[in-house]
């Protein structure tokens, strides 16, 4: 034993001195071998792996990453590694490292049993939670205390809507500029990372809702509100439109015909749906009246004010299908049948019927499919998120598709990963802490049994996850996908379950 901790020590001093990496992170590397010498701190060694690091660098074979705790502390090649007798080694001989993967617009993580292990099961060890609420951010909060295992969570406001919506509680609905202003303050106080704005919101309210997130420097997305144009949403501060609403009428040559058409609809409160029904087919048929200079005009002007795409494809080819194409997907054995039962009633809301419709919404789909290349190419940057809790979107399985989504529209596999890691990063703020396989970031990476850069599908063949240090080998995985399938056929809990209290089952 006493040899095994020399040995230790030593690798930790060979660490200091070889830790360059470590310094440009800005963190000093003789201090960090010292502490985790004197704390005991687990080393890890991914071994032998081709690192594909998440930025725009060349793969590197055989290369070794060196894990202190919840940190990356180096990476070079395997050869120049000393031995270190006390490391626990994880073979990545013949394996691809990645960067753990981000689902940029999830919902859900207070599904405790289900929703945290099927995230990272799947690779994805943070995600971007659409909407606050008591429930999930407790949840956020058992992870960040370590009492729960489960992916970093950047936690959005409750969703706040005007005083008509087509959501419930727990949203937050305002009327005025001044409870806008109030809606902001609450969200806070609750430690929300950003603000979630809705479709209805009337002007004034929208306005002072921006003025508000400036005054507190807390990031603004969501949906796009119908009652301004995208460009002067994007101008008051609105980070991304979500799911690409509105984006294909801002790109058309019927573009004023269209927004006059919503401009003249009011807001029914006896009909909540109807504007967003008219909405939606205008959006559609203004997709088969793309403009490429239109296109041109807007893309650059919302690159210019650093707006994101997140198209969301996974829920958005959901419901461009008829009603049944997913009912038996095998996934399902993840889900609880009170989330089945949901899905499959909420789903014929939106849904074509008719041979006409499906044609339709096909269509629509792969327009949509060519607007975010057509994006991407202009410059936006792109988020890759699922949507998930919505109708047949599995936390962490939909990601996958999402990722091949986003490459029948255009992106090289390198560009779509990016989208769900360093680029995910670089848009949360965290680009100094996650998002690449650098020294001195989160330990957060994912090992693959085939090359992603070749043919993105090999996201789904993992073999190991590491969160925050922890290391979850493919043992465990399997394991955890069992728990997750015998917990969904358990009934719910009772009169205080979350599915009987808290009618949240995604937000769009």
């Amino acid at each position: 034993m006493a040899r095994v901790e020399a040995n230790r020590r030593d690798f930790l001093r060979w660490l200091a001195t070889a830790g360059a990496g470590l310094a440009a992170a800005g963190i000093a590397p003789a201090l960090f071998a010292q502490e985790a010498a004197a704390a005991g701190t687990d080393v890890v060694v991914v071994l032998g792996a081709t690192v594909v690091d998440g930025t725009d660098a060349p793969a590197r074979p055989n290369s070794a990453v060196v894990l202190i705790g919840d940190r990356i502390a180096w990476v070079g090649p395997a050869v120049e590694l000393p031995h270190c007798a006390g490391a626990r080694i994880v073979d990545g001989r013949g394996r691809y490292l990645i960067p753990g993967l981000w689902d940029m617009h999830a919902h859900g993580i207070d599904y405790e049993k289900l929703w945290p292990p099927m995230f990272l099961a799947n690779g994805v060890t943070g995600i971007r939670e659409m909407q606050g609420y008591d429930e999930n951010r407790a949840t956020r909060d058992k992870i960040d205390r370590g009492e729960l295992l489960g992916p970093r969570v950047v936690m959005g406001s409750a969703i706040i809507d005007g005083p008509v919506s087509l959501l419930g509680p727990p949203i937050t609905q305002v009327a005025n500029a001044e409870e806008g202003r109030a809606a902001v303050r609450t969200a806070v106080a609750q430690r929300s990372d950003f603000v979630k704005v809705y479709f209805y919101l009337p002007k004034d309210a929208y306005y002072a809702i921006a003025d508000e997130c400036r005054r507190f420097g807390l990031p603004f997305s969501g949906h796009w509100p119908y009652r301004l144009r995208q460009l002067d949403a994007a101008k008051a501060g609105q980070r991304t439109f979500e799911h690409l609403f509105g984006l294909h009428i801002a790109t058309s040559s019927r573009r004023d015909e269209f927004l006059a058409l919503l401009d003249a609809k009011p807001f029914d409160p006896n009909a909540k749906r109807d504007f967003f029904n008219l909405a939606r087919e205008l959006d559609r048929q203004a997709a088969q009246a793309y403009d490429p200079a239109t296109a041109e005009s807007h893309f650059a002007a919302l690159k210019a004010l650093d707006n994101w795409v997140s198209p969301t494809f996974a829920v958005n080819r959901v419901i461009s299908r008829p009603a049944g194409t997913f009912a038996h997907d095998p996934r399902l054995k993840y889900v609880s049948q009170d989330i089945i039962d949901y899905w499959a009633d909420r789903l014929t809301m939106f849904t074509p019927v008719t041979a006409e419709q499906i044609a339709q919404q096909d269509a629509y789909f792969e327009a949509q499919l060519r607007l975010v290349g057509e994006a991407h190419r202009a410059g936006l940057g792109v988020l890759g998120g699922t949507d998930c809790l919505n109708p047949y979107v599995f936390p962490g399985f939909s990601l996958h598709d999402e990722l091949d989504y986003l490459v029948q529209a255009g992106l090289s596999p390198r560009q779509a990963l990016q989208s769900v890691t360093r680029d995910a990063a670089r848009f949360l703020g965290r680009a100094s802490t996650t998002g690449t396989i650098t020294p001195g970031k989160v330990a957060d990476l994912v090992l693959l049994d085939a090359n992603p850069l070749t043919d993105i599908r090999a996201v789904r063949r993992i073999d190991t996850v590491v969160t925050a240090g922890r290391v979850l080998d493919r043992t465990r995985l399997t394991r955890m996908l069992a728990d997750v399938e015998t917990a969904a056929k358990q009934p719910p809990a009772g009169a205080n379950s979350r599915s009987v209290r808290l009618p949240v089952r995604g937000c769009c």
